[in-house]
């Protein structure tokens, strides 16, 4: 009798045990995040119930990028800047939003296309509206960006031309009445990143001219205004070359990066044209995302004195899927604009 006694207690404290474990393994999972999966007890349903809509892997996804949010004070822009651990877990939960191919099902498509699962989202792409075209002309690797207060097409984010795409990197930035190019990649990293689609002076692409106006050396970019032709009518764009932020890494300075913020901030002041700008790297989402991220919380920032970088990230990829790359683009982008506050700290107090 004793030990029937014996062996029942013990069964019951080993039950109790792994009853403790799953709840543990739950409790982890609940703090992880977004890369949960979700499983249903099939045993609790009855014939009775009515059945219930389950959410896809998109609808959550959406659902989390419309509703994330992290405002930050300058105060504590300041302190959570430095909390790595904290901002890389933040990062981590936001999921990608990257499209398969086949959601996007545009024939020859895939020739236009500089990554293969780098693809621009369906509903925020940007279309060539070429007369008497067919839908694969009409086909660019390019999204529109919401801007700052989620004002539309503020930027197109794209990926860097290649030597098939250089006519419709041009049509679009005839199309969309851009005043400024972006560009924050070399030509060549390890291996090509983007193509030269500007002349060294004066060059036809299609049907557009292009003439190199003027160009302006700085330490860490270059500028370039450019003449753009179409039959008898001509535009002024500008080009910015920013070749010293390395891949999927950060520059090596954030001063420089912040300097040129301020000089996109100038020349758009400038600017006839009310387009959009163009900004580009090599795939148009990690460097591309990160500098438009920066010149959103720089606005945040200076109209409401607090910024909300998780909800910006959000924002954009939405528009774009996987725009900023790593945790250390996004630690980067709290670094600069943590930087950027306390400029407008002393400004405010002096």
């Amino acid at each position: 009798m004793l030990q029937k006694q014996t062996r029942r207690k013990l069964r019951m404290e080993k039950a109790t045990h792994s009853n403790q474990e799953v709840k543990k393994h739950v409790r982890l999972q609940d703090r992880r995040g977004s890369n949960v999966s979700l499983v249903l007890d099939m045993s609790s349903l009855s014939n009775t119930e009515p059945i219930v809509q389950i959410s896809t892997p998109r609808d959550v996804t959406v659902q989390f990028l419309n509703t994330a949010s992290h405002v930050l004070t300058q105060k504590k822009l300041q302190e959570w800047s430095f909390n790595l651990e904290e901002l890389q877990e933040e990062f981590a939960k936001i999921p990608s939003n990257f499209i398969t191919p086949e959601e996007l099902n545009i024939p020859g498509r895939a020739a236009k296309d500089r990554y293969k699962s780098i693809l621009p989202n369906p509903q925020s792409r940007v279309c060539l509206k070429r007369v008497n075209s067919q839908e694969e002309e009409s086909y660019i690797n390019a999204n529109y960006i919401r801007g700052y207060a989620s004002q539309k097409k503020a930027y197109i984010a794209t990926q860097g031309p290649m030597l098939n795409t250089i006519n419709d990197f041009w049509t679009m930035v005839w199309q969309e009445e851009t005043p400024l190019i972006v560009m924050l990649t070399k030509l060549k990293e390890t291996k090509e990143k983007c193509i030269c689609y500007w002349p060294e002076r004066e060059a036809s692409y299609g049907p557009f001219r292009i003439q190199v106006q003027d160009i302006w050396e700085c330490d860490d970019y270059t500028i370039r205004s450019f003449s753009l032709q179409f039959k008898d009518e001509f535009r002024t764009v500008k080009h910015i070359v920013f070749s010293s932020w390395p891949d999927q890494r950060t520059p090596e300075s954030a001063k420089v990066l912040l300097h040129l913020i301020f000089e996109v901030e100038k020349i758009l002041m400038a600017a006839q044209n009310e387009g959009p700008i163009v900004v580009h790297c090599s795939a148009g989402i990690g460097r591309t995302g990160c500098f438009i991220a920066i010149q959103i919380g720089c606005q945040q920032l200076k109209d409401k004195g607090e910024v909300d970088i998780l909800g910006i990230v959000c924002q954009l990829r939405i528009d774009r899927g996987g725009m900023i790359q790593t945790s250390e683009q996004y630690q980067f982008i709290h670094h600069i604009l943590a930087m950027y506050a306390s400029q407008l700290s002393e400004f405010t107090d002096n």
